[in-house]
């Protein structure tokens, strides 16, 4: 077989070969399944083709003191559904599901949705919670899991060999939290999931982390001073929070990745972060290439552990975010690199309340 024995509409094949498994190899062998690989860089490589979903924000909620409401919100309606836009969206949304509920290989039993693997009661383990950005807000349930890596990257069997953990990712039905920084009830409802899991399982209450990208980044900056207790570290990804709030965030661990041509997240990170620093808080900063080698982003990311300060601030220069003839924005391109840096996740798993 070679790359002219298939043919997929509006796609590059790059690669085709038989193997015993619907997974990709370096060297195909002889087996039940063909493996027909696209190239990332079609444009109908984009498995979502909207800015924004469907959902709008619903109701409000200031940060009060302590969690509260619920919401009985489902996904669905309109938006994009998963494998709408190519067949490469299909298999990646379906391997992203498997690796994030770590499904049994046995052939013919469903994927355990509910825990890890090899999950033992008798163990602790760790939680990161992933909160997507409004794009994929209201559509199909697997859209968290294709929307970039932020869910799925803690999931995969590296990860999971240094840091087995449960991952929750999670579709919201609604906008959650704007502009105008006026959540939803599905703020609190977040937390209170977070707590209702940790009771529910043998996760470690200690070893919780948070995370997300644009709303999600918002939204984890905005559940760390809510809820000081909540998390033990947040990597936070093109978010942004008033600096007037800032204050608690002076006593987190943090890591925090923006692109300089954010024209809103960058200055609103700067902002918290000379807050925290006005706290008496130590804050290791740093310029990235955005465009880096996998070895020079592992260079960067030891250089700032170096430093052993609780907050780490990089940023990418301007320019550097959005590869040459892209039509997304630096905001979104922060999302493509930013869950693609094992040593960023490395260190907020190590991290503890």
């Amino acid at each position: 077989m070679s790359t002219s024995t298939f043919k997929v509409t509006d796609r590059t094949v790059t690669k085709v070969y038989p193997n015993r498994s619907a997974d990709l190899a370096a060297h195909g062998s002889n087996g039940r399944y063909v493996i027909v690989e696209l190239s990332p860089d079609d444009k109908a490589a984009a498995l979502w083709v909207t800015q924004q979903g469907s959902g709008t924000a619903s109701g409000s909620a200031s940060l009060s003191p302590s969690p509260s409401g619920t919401s009985s919100a489902a996904p669905g309606g309109g938006g994009p559904k998963v494998g709408d836009s190519t067949p490469g969206g299909t298999v990646v949304a379906a391997k992203a599901t498997l690796e994030y509920y770590g499904a049994d290989d046995r052939r013919g039993e469903e994927p355990d949705r509910r825990r890890p693997k090899h999950y033992n009661p008798r163990k602790s383990y760790p939680l990161v919670l992933f909160m997507h950005d409004a794009g994929v807000v209201n559509v199909a349930t697997e859209g968290p899991l294709v929307q970039g890596l932020g869910a799925v990257c803690w999931a995969s069997p590296e990860d999971q060999a240094r840091h087995e953990a449960f991952v929750l990712a999670l579709e919201y039905g609604s906008v959650v939290i704007d502009d105008t920084y006026l959540p939803s009830t599905l703020f609190d409802a977040t937390a209170n999931l977070v707590e209702s899991v940790t009771g529910q399982y043998s996760i470690d209450p200690n070893r919780r982390y948070t995370t997300g990208q644009s709303m999600g980044g918002m939204m984890s900056l905005g559940l760390n001073i809510k809820y000081p207790d909540l998390f033990a570290a947040a990597f936070v990804v093109a978010g942004q929070w008033p600096e007037a709030q800032a204050v608690p965030l002076a006593k987190k661990n943090l890591w925090i990745l923006v692109s300089a041509d954010d024209t809103k997240a960058y200055p609103g990170e700067q902002a918290i972060t000379e807050v925290i620093q006005e706290q008496g808080t130590k804050v290791s900063t740093a310029l990235w290439d955005g465009q880096s080698t996998a070895a020079e982003f592992a260079a960067d990311v030891r250089s700032m552990k170096a430093q052993r300060t609780p907050v780490n601030f990089a940023a990418y220069k301007t320019g550097t975010t959005v590869p040459t003839g892209s039509t997304t924005s630096a905001h979104m391109g922060t999302w493509q690199t930013a869950y693609s840096i094992p040593g960023i996740r490395d260190w907020i798993m190590r991290q503890s309340l």
